[in-house]
């Protein structure tokens, strides 16, 4: 795939695992990162790999992880590897309108005529505040760095693609 500017970092700027201890009455854990459903996470309690969903071992959403029965006593006997995030589907629309700028596509032109076309710059904030999802059929662009707030998360659905440059 390629990019406009510099390729895309590839790593991660928060924990990618974590321990807990069990005390045998404890059901809920808080988790250094939120991820958006419990296959974002392997589970391993007294390393031995736990089921991941309702109905099963534990759940996780948000930065809350819950087992459906405690954890036994013991140093460090939960540990938690965050896996790559799961794909949410919402679909992000652009709507013109004074100052929007002027947009061209195959759903006609949308913006100021007038003096949309002379806004060379496009502006926008450094962090991202809420979760977004690209869809598969869609591209996208934003310049960067870009930075996140604690707890949103940006995911690329297959055939997707975002671009930071």
């Amino acid at each position: 795939m390629s990019y406009l500017g510099g390729t895309p970092a590839k790593s991660i700027a928060t924990a990618t695992s974590q321990s807990f201890n069990g005390d045998g009455s404890t059901t809920s854990f808080t988790l250094n990162r939120a991820v958006n459903v419990s296959e974002d996470l392997e589970v391993f309690v007294s390393n031995v790999q736990q089921k991941p969903g309702s109905g099963n071992a534990y759940t996780a959403s948000g930065t809350t992880l819950t087992f459906s029965s405690a954890p036994g006593s013991g140093t460090g006997n939960v540990y938690v590897v965050y896996r790559g995030m799961s794909e949410r589907a919402i679909r992000l629309e652009t709507t013109g309108g004074a100052g929007a700028g002027y947009f061209q596509g195959e759903n006609g032109a949308v913006g100021d005529t007038t003096n949309g076309k002379g806004d060379i710059f496009r502006v926008h904030e450094k962090q991202l505040d809420t979760s977004v999802t690209i869809a598969g059929t869609d591209n996208a662009l934003c310049a960067g760095p870009l930075t996140l707030a604690t707890g949103v998360v940006i995911t690329v659905s297959t055939g997707g693609t975002l671009v930071i440059a």
